[in-house]
């Protein structure tokens, strides 16, 4: 005896089914999440602080601040040794350091020193409590030096002349480490700067170089 036969899904039947599973699908993911572990995960529902370091992302999936792609030879390098410029308040070195940066093209991240705890993990991070400190990969360049940040960002790879694409922005300048309590009023008595600038540039050469 022949088993009845199963009715077969007209195309109809299938796209209906397709469209329902899309339906309870998130429109976009809306954060990114790189957890303890590194493992990365996209959602579209709010993080908790503890999940790991979260970027917000826009509409196109893009990191807020950064919706244009970089070009391939650019990312390359930027993934490979990622730049960060650790900056202070009221530094004019810092302000020469930032425009070195944006002339050049350079794809980096900004973390400010605010407080005596960024400055104690900004020594933890660098070995250095200077400013403003640029690394890049894993080299630490504390003081500002035009010759020697230059020397140091052709060794990583980094183009002479900007090739970011037209559109492109940096992304906003965040403090180093969170804030867990309300931003207090500042003391009345005034407190010395938490850092000064390198008396002496490293030298020019990048010699002994740690990317």
């Amino acid at each position: 005896m022949r088993s009845p036969a199963l009715p077969r899904f007209g195309k109809a039947a299938r796209l209906l089914a397709v469209s329902a599973l899309a339906m309870c699908l998130p429109a976009h993911a809306l954060y990114k999440v790189v957890g303890p572990d590194g493992k990365v995960t996209y959602t579209d529902r709010v993080p908790g602080p503890s999940d790991g370091r979260i970027t917000p992302l826009g509409a196109s999936g893009n990191a807020v601040g950064e919706s244009v792609d970089l070009p391939f030879e650019l990312r390359q390098v930027a993934t490979r040794y990622p730049v960060t410029l650790y900056s202070f308040a009221e530094c004019t070195p810092c302000d020469s350091a930032r425009a070195l940066l944006r002339q050049r093209g350079i794809p980096y991240a900004e973390k400010l020193v605010l407080t005596e705890q960024d400055a104690t993990a900004l020594q933890r991070l660098t070995g250095t409590r200077e400013g403003p400190t640029l690394m890049i990969g894993q080299q630490p360049l504390p003081g500002f030096s035009a010759e020697t940040w230059n020397a140091y960002l052709d060794s990583a790879g980094y183009p002479r002349e900007s090739r970011l694409p037209a559109g492109y922005q940096h992304p906003a300048a965040t403090t180093l480490t969170e804030r867990s309590e309300p931003a207090r009023a500042a003391p009345t008595t005034p407190r010395a700067p938490l850092a000064a600038p390198a008396a002496e540039p490293p030298p020019a050469t990048p010699s002994g170089i740690r990317f």
